[in-house]
């Protein structure tokens, strides 16, 4: 083989081995931007559970205000919201939201129940129609985040992604799941209004 026919093969496995770096630089910058979309979704559900925590204190206060509700189911409402506001895992978030938005709707249908005078009320219904509408966005936050997490996955585990994701460390992440029982509204202390 000439000089010629040795630079030419040369410069072919140079060619050859710098796609094969940007492909692999691609693939991490990829593979890290999913990621990170992971985590700004979950700012999002966080966001909007705090927007609902926040809007608990004046709804509580705005019913109790106008009829006298009995402590133990505000209590149940208030720990709910506590609870979220001091949770620190993701998981513990999740199920402290779930429990807060179960519990925030236990209490809407019982005052509405026991107080249909209380629909009057602008102040009530406007932070009712505010909580429901908080509701509404982390159902939406929550589906986007689940939507993030799909596309992550199925990144890191299509070929030949799966060896790369697995050489850097990037592992699959869990869905969302319900918890059991949370379908159904939850009993809140006893559930009275007097």
């Amino acid at each position: 083989m000439n000089n010629k026919g040795l630079s030419k093969t040369w410069w072919i496995i140079i060619g050859i081995a710098a796609l094969l770096v940007i492909y692999i630089i691609f693939s991490y910058n990829r593979f890290v931007t999913l990621d990170q979309n992971i985590n700004g979704k979950w700012s999002e559900v966080e966001s909007q559970y705090q927007r609902q925590a926040d809007l608990i204190p004046n709804f509580v206060s705005s019913v109790a205000s106008q009829v006298g509700v009995e402590t133990k189911f505000v209590k149940d409402v208030i720990d709910a919201r506590t609870k979220w506001v001091d949770a620190t895992s993701q998981l513990d978030k999740e199920a402290a939201g779930v429990q807060m938005s179960n519990g925030v709707n236990a209490f809407v249908n019982a005052v509405a129940e026991n107080y249909p005078v209380l629909q009057a009320s602008e102040g009530y219904t406007g932070l009712r129609d505010e909580m429901a509408g908080t509701q509404n966005r982390i159902t939406v936050a929550r589906g986007e985040y689940i939507k993030a997490i799909q596309s992550y996955n199925t990144a890191i585990l299509r070929f030949p992604g799966n060896v790369l994701a697995g050489i850097f460390g990037f592992g699959s992440r869990d869905y969302y799941q319900a918890e059991e029982g949370s379908v159904t509204t939850p009993e809140l202390g006893a559930g009275v209004l007097p």
